[in-house]
Protein backbone atom coordinates (compact mmCIF):
# COMPACT_ATOMS: atom_id res chain seq x y z
CA UNK A 1 0.00 0.00 0.00
CA UNK A 2 0.85 3.31 -0.83
CA UNK A 3 1.70 5.97 1.85
CA UNK A 4 -0.96 8.52 1.45
CA UNK A 5 -0.28 12.40 1.39
CA UNK A 6 -1.44 14.65 3.32
CA UNK A 7 -4.15 15.88 0.84
CA UNK A 8 -5.37 12.50 0.02
CA UNK A 9 -5.57 12.29 4.14
CA UNK A 10 -7.29 15.77 4.11
CA UNK A 11 -9.75 14.54 1.60
CA UNK A 12 -11.21 11.48 3.01
CA UNK A 13 -11.72 13.30 6.36
CA UNK A 14 -14.01 15.65 4.38
CA UNK A 15 -16.04 12.43 2.88
CA UNK A 16 -16.26 11.31 6.18
CA UNK A 17 -17.10 14.08 9.30
CA UNK A 18 -16.72 12.68 12.38
CA UNK A 19 -14.49 10.01 11.61
CA UNK A 20 -10.71 9.76 12.39
CA UNK A 21 -7.92 8.44 10.06
CA UNK A 22 -5.34 6.70 11.23
CA UNK A 23 -2.33 5.04 9.31
CA UNK A 24 -0.79 1.92 9.91
CA UNK A 25 1.41 -0.32 8.11
CA UNK A 26 0.67 -3.52 6.66
CA UNK A 27 3.62 -5.28 7.61
CA UNK A 28 3.31 -4.30 11.39
CA UNK A 29 -0.08 -3.23 11.89
CA UNK A 30 -0.58 -1.99 15.52
CA UNK A 31 -3.52 -4.26 16.33
CA UNK A 32 -4.92 -2.23 19.32
CA UNK A 33 -6.00 0.44 16.68
CA UNK A 34 -7.25 -2.56 14.84
CA UNK A 35 -9.35 -3.35 17.29
CA UNK A 36 -11.64 -0.36 17.08
CA UNK A 37 -11.81 0.44 13.44
CA UNK A 38 -15.36 0.42 11.80
CA UNK A 39 -13.82 1.12 8.22
CA UNK A 40 -10.52 -0.29 7.20
CA UNK A 41 -8.37 0.55 4.09
CA UNK A 42 -6.00 -2.24 2.67
CA UNK A 43 -5.15 -5.87 4.57
CA UNK A 44 -2.38 -7.35 5.86
CA UNK A 45 -1.33 -10.58 7.79
CA UNK A 46 -1.94 -11.48 11.32
CA UNK A 47 -4.53 -9.10 11.69
CA UNK A 48 -8.14 -11.31 10.68
CA UNK A 49 -8.36 -12.29 14.31
CA UNK A 50 -8.24 -9.06 15.78
CA UNK A 51 -10.49 -7.12 13.58
CA UNK A 52 -13.50 -10.54 13.38
CA UNK A 53 -13.26 -10.68 17.65
CA UNK A 54 -16.81 -11.05 18.64
CA UNK A 55 -17.08 -6.89 19.97
CA UNK A 56 -15.49 -5.43 16.84
CA UNK A 57 -17.24 -3.11 15.55
CA UNK A 58 -15.47 -3.51 11.89
CA UNK A 59 -18.85 -3.05 9.14
CA UNK A 60 -16.54 -2.64 6.15
CA UNK A 61 -13.12 -3.66 4.28
CA UNK A 62 -12.05 -1.69 1.04
CA UNK A 63 -9.07 -3.20 -0.30
CA UNK A 64 -6.03 -1.82 -1.95
CA UNK A 65 -6.04 -4.64 -4.70
CA UNK A 66 -8.59 -5.77 -7.40
CA UNK A 67 -8.58 -9.21 -5.90
CA UNK A 68 -9.76 -9.93 -2.72
CA UNK A 69 -8.90 -13.99 -2.89
CA UNK A 70 -6.39 -13.52 -0.23
CA UNK A 71 -8.91 -12.31 2.24
CA UNK A 72 -11.03 -14.78 4.71
CA UNK A 73 -13.89 -14.30 2.47
CA UNK A 74 -16.19 -16.78 4.36
CA UNK A 75 -15.55 -15.40 7.80
CA UNK A 76 -16.06 -11.88 6.88
CA UNK A 77 -19.70 -13.45 5.05
CA UNK A 78 -20.84 -14.60 8.30
CA UNK A 79 -20.33 -11.45 10.17
CA UNK A 80 -22.21 -9.39 7.33
CA UNK A 81 -18.79 -7.50 6.85
CA UNK A 82 -19.07 -5.05 3.68
CA UNK A 83 -16.38 -5.92 1.80
CA UNK A 84 -15.60 -3.50 -1.49
CA UNK A 85 -12.60 -3.98 -4.27
CA UNK A 86 -10.08 -1.37 -6.30
CA UNK A 87 -11.54 -2.58 -9.10
CA UNK A 88 -11.35 -0.27 -12.09
CA UNK A 89 -8.49 1.47 -10.46
CA UNK A 90 -5.97 -0.34 -13.06
CA UNK A 91 -7.60 -0.13 -15.91
CA UNK A 92 -5.86 2.35 -17.78
CA UNK A 93 -2.08 1.09 -16.75
CA UNK A 94 -2.71 -2.63 -17.18
CA UNK A 95 -4.62 -2.09 -20.36
CA UNK A 96 -1.28 -0.47 -21.27
CA UNK A 97 0.56 -3.74 -20.58
CA UNK A 98 -1.53 -5.69 -22.71
CA UNK A 99 -1.11 -3.60 -25.59
CA UNK A 100 2.93 -3.47 -24.76
CA UNK A 101 2.86 -6.96 -24.93
CA UNK A 102 0.92 -7.27 -28.24
CA UNK A 103 2.84 -4.75 -29.69
CA UNK A 104 6.31 -6.69 -29.17
CA UNK A 105 5.16 -9.90 -29.92
CA UNK A 106 4.04 -8.47 -33.39
CA UNK A 107 6.97 -6.28 -33.97
CA UNK A 108 9.51 -8.61 -32.08
CA UNK A 109 10.64 -6.20 -29.91
CA UNK A 110 11.59 -8.38 -27.16
CA UNK A 111 13.63 -10.54 -29.59
CA UNK A 112 15.23 -6.85 -30.82
CA UNK A 113 16.32 -6.38 -27.08
CA UNK A 114 18.26 -9.72 -26.68
CA UNK A 115 19.82 -8.94 -29.93
CA UNK A 116 20.69 -5.40 -29.06
CA UNK A 117 22.37 -6.80 -25.68
CA UNK A 118 24.15 -9.23 -28.45
CA UNK A 119 25.08 -6.11 -30.26
CA UNK A 120 24.09 -7.84 -33.31
CA UNK A 121 21.91 -6.10 -36.33
CA UNK A 122 19.21 -8.91 -37.38
CA UNK A 123 15.76 -9.46 -38.17
CA UNK A 124 14.38 -12.45 -39.27
CA UNK A 125 11.66 -11.08 -41.71
CA UNK A 126 8.49 -12.23 -39.52
CA UNK A 127 7.31 -8.50 -38.29
CA UNK A 128 3.46 -8.48 -38.29
CA UNK A 129 0.79 -5.54 -36.91
CA UNK A 130 -2.39 -5.95 -34.96
CA UNK A 131 -4.76 -4.81 -37.70
CA UNK A 132 -7.21 -7.48 -38.30
CA UNK A 133 -6.10 -9.60 -35.56
CA UNK A 134 -8.72 -10.86 -33.14
CA UNK A 135 -7.73 -10.78 -29.07
CA UNK A 136 -10.02 -12.92 -26.96
CA UNK A 137 -10.43 -11.23 -23.66
CA UNK A 138 -11.55 -13.16 -20.68
CA UNK A 139 -13.39 -10.99 -18.70
CA UNK A 140 -15.46 -7.90 -19.52
CA UNK A 141 -14.75 -5.58 -17.07
CA UNK A 142 -12.69 -2.70 -16.75
CA UNK A 143 -10.10 -4.07 -18.04
CA UNK A 144 -11.44 -5.76 -20.50
CA UNK A 145 -13.57 -3.27 -21.83
CA UNK A 146 -11.04 -0.96 -21.81
CA UNK A 147 -8.52 -3.46 -23.70
CA UNK A 148 -11.46 -3.84 -25.92
CA UNK A 149 -11.66 -0.10 -26.74
CA UNK A 150 -8.02 0.07 -27.25
CA UNK A 151 -7.51 -3.06 -29.82
CA UNK A 152 -10.54 -1.11 -31.93
CA UNK A 153 -7.95 1.62 -32.47
CA UNK A 154 -5.28 -1.09 -34.07
CA UNK A 155 -8.98 -2.21 -36.05
CA UNK A 156 -8.48 -5.52 -34.20
CA UNK A 157 -11.44 -7.91 -34.03
CA UNK A 158 -12.46 -8.03 -30.42
CA UNK A 159 -14.18 -11.11 -28.33
CA UNK A 160 -15.26 -11.04 -24.87
CA UNK A 161 -15.68 -13.93 -22.11
CA UNK A 162 -17.71 -13.58 -19.15
CA UNK A 163 -20.20 -15.41 -17.10
CA UNK A 164 -23.65 -14.06 -18.49
CA UNK A 165 -22.42 -13.79 -22.52
CA UNK A 166 -24.04 -10.52 -22.17
CA UNK A 167 -23.52 -7.99 -24.88
CA UNK A 168 -20.61 -5.29 -23.47
CA UNK A 169 -19.75 -2.43 -25.79
CA UNK A 170 -16.28 -2.72 -27.88
CA UNK A 171 -16.36 -6.01 -28.62
CA UNK A 172 -17.89 -7.65 -31.27
CA UNK A 173 -19.03 -10.96 -29.70
CA UNK A 174 -19.16 -11.99 -26.21
CA UNK A 175 -18.94 -15.82 -25.10
CA UNK A 176 -19.80 -17.30 -21.81
CA UNK A 177 -16.70 -18.83 -19.81
CA UNK A 178 -18.65 -22.14 -20.81
CA UNK A 179 -17.38 -21.68 -24.61
CA UNK A 180 -13.64 -20.42 -23.89
CA UNK A 181 -12.27 -23.52 -25.52
CA UNK A 182 -14.77 -22.65 -28.44
CA UNK A 183 -13.92 -18.76 -28.28
CA UNK A 184 -10.18 -19.53 -28.43
CA UNK A 185 -10.20 -20.95 -31.87
CA UNK A 186 -10.60 -17.09 -33.36
CA UNK A 187 -7.58 -15.98 -31.01
CA UNK A 188 -4.94 -14.61 -32.26
CA UNK A 189 -4.38 -13.20 -28.57
CA UNK A 190 -5.69 -14.97 -25.42
CA UNK A 191 -5.99 -12.58 -23.09
CA UNK A 192 -7.05 -13.57 -19.27
CA UNK A 193 -8.11 -10.82 -16.53
CA UNK A 194 -9.84 -12.61 -14.47
CA UNK A 195 -9.60 -12.97 -10.66
CA UNK A 196 -8.98 -15.92 -8.79
CA UNK A 197 -12.25 -18.22 -7.89
CA UNK A 198 -13.31 -21.49 -7.63
CA UNK A 199 -14.92 -21.39 -10.96
CA UNK A 200 -11.36 -19.99 -12.73
CA UNK A 201 -8.72 -22.16 -10.62
CA UNK A 202 -6.45 -23.37 -13.58
CA UNK A 203 -9.26 -22.40 -15.92
CA UNK A 204 -6.55 -21.88 -19.49
CA UNK A 205 -5.24 -25.59 -19.80
CA UNK A 206 -4.94 -27.67 -22.55
CA UNK A 207 -7.58 -28.02 -23.88
CA UNK A 208 -7.65 -24.05 -23.98
CA UNK A 209 -4.39 -24.16 -25.70
CA UNK A 210 -4.17 -26.74 -28.03
CA UNK A 211 -7.68 -25.28 -29.32
CA UNK A 212 -5.64 -21.69 -30.16
CA UNK A 213 -4.96 -21.28 -33.49
CA UNK A 214 -1.35 -22.57 -33.70
CA UNK A 215 1.03 -19.62 -33.37
CA UNK A 216 -1.41 -17.47 -31.12
CA UNK A 217 -0.16 -15.65 -28.02
CA UNK A 218 -1.50 -15.85 -24.42
CA UNK A 219 -1.15 -12.73 -22.18
CA UNK A 220 -2.42 -13.40 -18.54
CA UNK A 221 -2.31 -10.45 -16.38
CA UNK A 222 -5.25 -11.55 -13.98
CA UNK A 223 -4.29 -14.29 -11.08
CA UNK A 224 -1.47 -16.79 -11.64
CA UNK A 225 -3.35 -20.06 -10.71
CA UNK A 226 -6.28 -19.30 -13.24
CA UNK A 227 -3.34 -20.85 -15.75
CA UNK A 228 -2.35 -24.52 -15.85
CA UNK A 229 1.57 -23.44 -16.13
CA UNK A 230 2.72 -27.24 -17.05
CA UNK A 231 -0.11 -26.90 -20.05
CA UNK A 232 1.53 -23.26 -20.52
CA UNK A 233 5.02 -24.62 -20.89
CA UNK A 234 4.30 -27.49 -22.96
CA UNK A 235 2.02 -25.43 -25.32
CA UNK A 236 5.15 -23.16 -25.57
CA UNK A 237 7.59 -25.52 -26.47
CA UNK A 238 5.74 -27.45 -28.94
CA UNK A 239 5.00 -23.98 -30.49
CA UNK A 240 1.17 -24.66 -30.47
CA UNK A 241 1.65 -20.96 -28.65
CA UNK A 242 4.03 -18.58 -30.74
CA UNK A 243 4.74 -17.01 -26.77
CA UNK A 244 3.43 -15.63 -23.82
CA UNK A 245 2.90 -12.51 -21.60
CA UNK A 246 3.14 -12.56 -18.31
CA UNK A 247 2.73 -10.93 -15.28
CA UNK A 248 1.07 -13.34 -12.44
CA UNK A 249 2.01 -16.43 -11.71
CA UNK A 250 1.70 -19.06 -9.36
CA UNK A 251 4.20 -19.04 -7.24
CA UNK A 252 4.34 -15.51 -6.76
CA UNK A 253 7.34 -14.44 -7.26
CA UNK A 254 8.66 -16.91 -9.69
CA UNK A 255 11.40 -19.27 -8.36
CA UNK A 256 14.67 -17.88 -10.11
CA UNK A 257 15.09 -22.13 -11.21
CA UNK A 258 11.59 -22.06 -12.76
CA UNK A 259 11.75 -22.54 -16.23
CA UNK A 260 9.85 -20.05 -17.75
CA UNK A 261 12.79 -17.02 -16.97
CA UNK A 262 14.52 -18.77 -19.84
CA UNK A 263 11.88 -19.28 -22.67
CA UNK A 264 13.00 -16.00 -25.03
CA UNK A 265 9.58 -16.33 -26.60
CA UNK A 266 8.22 -15.42 -22.95
CA UNK A 267 7.74 -12.17 -21.16
CA UNK A 268 7.81 -11.80 -17.72
CA UNK A 269 6.84 -8.65 -15.30
CA UNK A 270 6.70 -8.88 -11.70
CA UNK A 271 2.84 -8.02 -11.08
CA UNK A 272 3.58 -4.53 -11.48
CA UNK A 273 0.96 -4.44 -14.44
CA UNK A 274 -1.06 -2.48 -12.30
CA UNK A 275 1.41 -0.21 -10.76
CA UNK A 276 1.21 3.31 -11.37
CA UNK A 277 2.20 6.90 -9.78
CA UNK A 278 -1.81 7.48 -9.81
CA UNK A 279 -2.70 4.36 -8.45
CA UNK A 280 -3.46 6.34 -4.47
CA UNK A 281 -5.55 8.90 -6.00
CA UNK A 282 -7.77 6.54 -8.12
CA UNK A 283 -7.89 4.31 -4.59
CA UNK A 284 -8.91 7.61 -2.95
CA UNK A 285 -11.31 8.83 -5.08
CA UNK A 286 -12.99 5.62 -5.22
CA UNK A 287 -12.95 4.81 -1.60
CA UNK A 288 -14.39 9.13 -0.66
CA UNK A 289 -17.31 8.32 -2.94
CA UNK A 290 -17.92 5.05 -1.47
CA UNK A 291 -17.87 6.12 2.45
CA UNK A 292 -20.31 9.16 1.17
CA UNK A 293 -22.94 6.24 -0.19
CA UNK A 294 -21.80 4.81 3.77
CA UNK A 295 -22.72 7.71 5.60
CA UNK A 296 -25.69 8.03 3.74
CA UNK A 297 -27.12 4.69 2.81
CA UNK A 298 -25.37 2.15 4.82
CA UNK A 299 -23.22 1.20 2.45
CA UNK A 300 -20.64 1.86 -0.50
CA UNK A 301 -22.22 2.43 -3.99
CA UNK A 302 -18.90 0.83 -5.91
CA UNK A 303 -17.60 -2.64 -6.16
CA UNK A 304 -19.22 -4.38 -3.19
CA UNK A 305 -17.87 -7.76 -3.59
CA UNK A 306 -20.52 -10.89 -4.10
CA UNK A 307 -19.26 -13.77 -1.61
CA UNK A 308 -21.07 -16.18 -3.34
CA UNK A 309 -18.97 -15.30 -6.65
CA UNK A 310 -15.61 -14.31 -4.87
CA UNK A 311 -15.51 -11.06 -6.30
Amino acid sequence: MQPLTSQQQETILAAAPGYTLTLGNAKSPDLDQLAHAEIVIGWGKGIVDTLLQPDSPLRWVQTWSAGVEKLPLGRLAERGILLTNASGVHAEPITAVIIGFMLMFTRNFHTAIRKQLERKWHSDGKESELTGKTAVIAGTGSIGSETARIAKAFRMKTIGISRSGSEVDGFDKVYTTARLQEAAESADFLINTLPLTDETQGLFNADVFNACPQGAYYINIGRGATTDTEALMTALNSGQLAGAGLDVFDPEPLPSEHPLWGMEQVIITPHCAGTTDRYADRIVELFTENVQAYLKDGQPSRNLVDYSRQY
